[in-house]
């Protein structure tokens, strides 16, 4: 059964033959393998229906019996005056048609009737014209001797009635000097009540500045009045405005004690306050739209002044640089309590409105209607009033746009706010870079941690100023920001680490007593515990990315939470002081699709990685460390490896298979030594395991395990299903695709074992082994029996590497297999073509 409305429901009821049968029909399931479990949720979501449609349809016929039983008792009234009403007509109807003599034709009477009323008017138009001729003659004597007279509201009244006659000579020669004689008047009328009511303004009389408005009402000049009367209330703050000498907007200025801006902003707002709240008895006193009035006075003073406060704000730029947005967004913040404050005080003048509902129905024409009934008039009536007055309401909230014209000023900034956010956050992480080299002994792993603590709390002190400032509308921009800034911060590690890790560092490390027989000197232990700690440190900064990343995500729910309850209310996220400071976030380029997309992003399960730049930076510097400690490491088996090309053993001559002795004899030789050289290097090979054991609980080595060089991804996704979960608080490598690796202790050595392995032998084949320039028969078995030997140590440590047996397989060939196989595989294996030129098959 799905769900249906009670309506519905009850129409189902009437169509089923009987309760059984619908009950039935409703119940049947789509298939007969419906669980008993299933059924019996269908059937309470029924009788939950069905009780609501009783208890609906209950109340549905207790209203209509308490409307019949009201109106029953007027039908027979009603009745009763139709029957009185038709016959009053009858008889009115049988008065006329005696009267009516007898052939008289009645079409021809109603013509006659129709004539002369058209005649009728006509006649007083043509009067009214003539009246309004004569009355213009004698317009300009009487004006001006009213206004001897000091007559100046009749001077008014007279003008209002020449004004409402200008239409008549509409398209007339007459048309333009009248109005040329009406304008003339006017002038004449303010220039003579101008001084009276400068005086009146400066003098607080509201009685003669409210009739003085009346005055210019009825000449069609409120907005002259408006201009005396916003002109000498805002005399003051304009000239607080104009004279006050900022320190950090007016740089040319001669030394003198100076304020900053947003300190001047806050006595200038509060200031502007103090005259609103002294408006919000006079200006209801005076004008008969108070609202309007005190918005357009906020908006005119704003307007007014100059500098304005846009190029105020854009000056800040130049003298204070990128920290100018913190000055902004305090002077934002300032600005919203100014705003809130104001407010209130449109609500306090609200109440002070006059009702209008009086004079908005004597203004309406009156009908002949039948007088309804007192209960059906008053239910009319009031919902009339109601519905009137929300709508004026809502048609005031969009004429008051004082808050618009308020946050106008700060709107570019807004939006330009990730680009802002990303100077400022670039120039206060530059000062958390450092020079190693002015001093070596510096420690870099404790600096790294100190430096992150400083730029997280940078970051997060950028989160609040993004919802501080625009509410989220900028988060696509923060994002950015962040993004960019922490991950520059982490490349200038890089680089400065990669750059410095090679240099002495001016301490001492002692190796352990069991690995004093390793070939490394006490600087290689130095960069190894080095190297060890920046990775320790290098994961405490994407611990805290992780902490901040989470931070941030939270924000953004809440943010996407806000615009889903404002489009469900239907309307649109509108945050800030005024529902105008948040119209104009809603309706600028920030409302974009990049915002919708990070929102979504922000609230998909799993979570998306939000600042993969700076997570790829990160893995970035963990490559350059895990590279830095890997070449430490196997340092001495490179310079073991330095001069394994250049031995002369490969070109030397004989049989690999006998030697002579000193009398001549040939001695059969059954199997060949490694080299001393590869012999050394297998040693070392063997040696890298019991390094490992000795630094097995430094979880350092675990970081990012992914970012090894010449690691086999398959190898450690493997290690990771192998490994079991840890109880001890290790802490997860550093996967940047799907989820965090955990390894044990033994699997991490395995990892590492495995990169170095594939390191050595990566270097082996690509950088020694290409530079033997010749082998001789002798030499190439010296050199196979070397690859093999290497190959079985490898794979002591789980490293199987399919070039080193490639170089095997084609080295140990006979020059017979060599020419038979080169002509199969030349073009497109490199390995074979290295070996035939050294064997010389090419």
């Amino acid at each position: 059964m799905t769900s249906t409305s009670a309506s519905a429901l009850v129409q189902e009821l009437d169509d089923a033959p009987d309760v059984l049968t619908w009950l039935n029909d409703t119940l049947t399931p789509q298939d007969n393998h419906v669980p008993l479990a299933s059924l019996d949720s269908l059937l309470a979501d029924l009788l939950t229906a069905t009780d609501l449609s009783a208890v609906t349809t209950s109340a549905a016929l207790e209203r209509t019996i308490d409307e019949v039983s009201r109106n029953a008792p007027r039908l027979t009234y009603d009745l009763h005056f139709m029957r009185d009403g038709a016959l009053s007509l009858h008889s009115a109807l049988a008065t006329v048609t005696a009267r009516i003599p007898a052939g008289t034709g009645t079409s021809a009477a109603l013509d006659r009737l129709q004539t002369l009323d058209t005649a009728k008017r006509r006649m007083e138009a043509v009067r009214d014209v003539l009246r309004e001729a004569e009355s213009w003659s004698s317009l300009e004597a009487e004006v001006t001797a009213l206004l001897a007279e000091r007559a100046y509201d009749k001077a008014a009244e007279r003008l209002s009635e020449a004004s409402r006659s200008m239409p008549v000579f509409a398209g007339t020669p007459e048309y333009e000097p009248r109005r040329a004689l009406m304008v003339s008047l006017q002038n004449q009328l303010e220039a003579a009540l101008s001084s009276a009511l400068v005086g009146a303004i400066n003098s607080d009389d509201t009685a003669a500045c409210r009739n003085f408005y009346g005055i210019f009402a009825n000449i069609q000049r409120e907005s002259e009045f408006r201009n005396y009367y916003f002109g000498s209330r805002r005399a003051g703050l304009v000239t607080l405005w104009q004279s006050e000498v900022l320190e950090d907007t007016e740089v040319s200025v001669p030394v003198v004690p100076r304020q900053t801006f947003s300190t001047f902003w806050v006595t200038f707002c509060a200031s502007f306050l103090g005259v609103l709240n002294a408006e919000r008895t006079s200006i209801p006193a005076i004008f008969p739209d108070p609202q309007i009035t005190l918005s357009t006075f906020i908006t005119s003073t704003l307007s007014i002044l100059q500098p304005s406060c846009p190029q105020r704000l854009a000056t800040l730029f130049n003298t204070t640089g990128s920290s100018a947005l913190k000055d902004i967004i305090a002077i934002y913040k300032t600005t919203e309590d100014f705003a809130a404050s104001t407010d209130k005080i449109m609500e306090k003048i609200q109440f002070s409105v006059i009702s209008t509902d009086s004079t908005l129905d004597g203004a309406l024409p009156p009908k002949h209607t039948r007088r309804r009934s007192l209960r059906m008039s008053m239910s009319w009536r009031s919902n009339s009033a109601t519905n009137f007055s929300r709508a004026q309401q809502s048609t005031l909230n969009d004429v008051l746009d004082w808050d618009q014209a308020l946050f106008q000023a700060f709107l570019d900034f807004q939006v330009e706010y990730g680009t802002l956010e990303r100077r400022l956050l670039s120039d206060e992480l530059a000062s958390s870079t450092l020079t190693p080299n002015k001093n070596p002994s510096t420690d870099l792993a404790r600096l790294l941690r100190e430096r992150a603590v400083d730029v997280f709390s940078s970051a997060e002190e950028s989160l609040v100023r993004c919802m501080s400032f625009t509410y989220g509308y900028a988060a696509p921009g923060l994002v950015s920001a962040l993004d960019a800034s922490l991950a520059s911060f982490v490349d200038s590690w890089t680089q400065l680490l990669t750059a410095n890790l090679s240099a002495p560092s001016g301490a001492s490390a002692e190796s352990e007593d069991d690995l004093a027989d390793l070939d490394y000197s006490p600087q290689d232990w130095s960069d190894i515990q080095l190297v060890l700690h920046l990775l320790a440190s290098t994961r405490a900064v994407l611990d805290r990315l992780s902490t901040f990343e989470g931070k941030l995500r939270a924000t953004l729910v809440q943010i996407a939470t806000a615009f889903r309850l404002a489009q469900h209310e239907g309307g649109v996220y509108t945050p800030g002081a005024t529902k105008g400071a948040g119209l104009l976030l809603a309706q600028s380029s920030l409302n974009s699709a990049a915002l919708q997309i990070l929102l979504s992003s922000a609230e998909s399960h799993p979570p998306i990685p939000l600042l993969t730049t700076t997570r790829a930076s990160i893995a970035s510097l963990a490559r350059a460390l895990q590279s830095s400690l890997q070449h430490t490491l196997l340092a001495p088996l490179h310079a073991h490896l330095a001069s394994y090309a250049s031995l002369a053993l490969w070109a030397a001559l004989g049989d690999p298979k006998s030697m002579r002795t000193a009398g001549d004899l040939h001695v059969p030789v059954f199997s060949l030594s490694p080299s001393d050289i590869v012999q050394r290097v297998a040693e070392g090979l063997l040696n890298l395991p019991r390094l490992f054991e000795v630094y097995a609980d430094d979880d350092a080595l675990g970081f990012s395990l992914n970012t090894l060089p010449n690691i086999d991804e398959a190898y450690l996704s493997g290690l990771s299903e192998q490994s079991p979960e840890l109880g001890h608080n290790r802490r997860p490598s550093l996967v940047l695709p799907p989820k965090p690796v955990v390894l044990s202790p033994e699997a991490v050595a395995a990892a590492w074992l495995s990169s170095l392995g594939h390191s050595i032998l990566s270097h082996l084949t690509s950088c020694v082994l290409p530079k033997i320039r010749t082998l001789s028969v002798a030499g190439a078995a010296q050199l196979s029996t070397d690859l093999g030997y290497l190959s079985n140590i490898v794979r002591a440590l789980n490293v199987e590497y399919e070039e080193l047996d490639r170089w095997k397989e084609y080295v140990g060939m006979t020059d017979e297999e060599g020419g038979r196989i080169i002509g199969e595989k030349l073009p497109g294996d490199q390995v074979l073509v290295l070996v035939a030129k050294m064997r010389g098959w090419t």
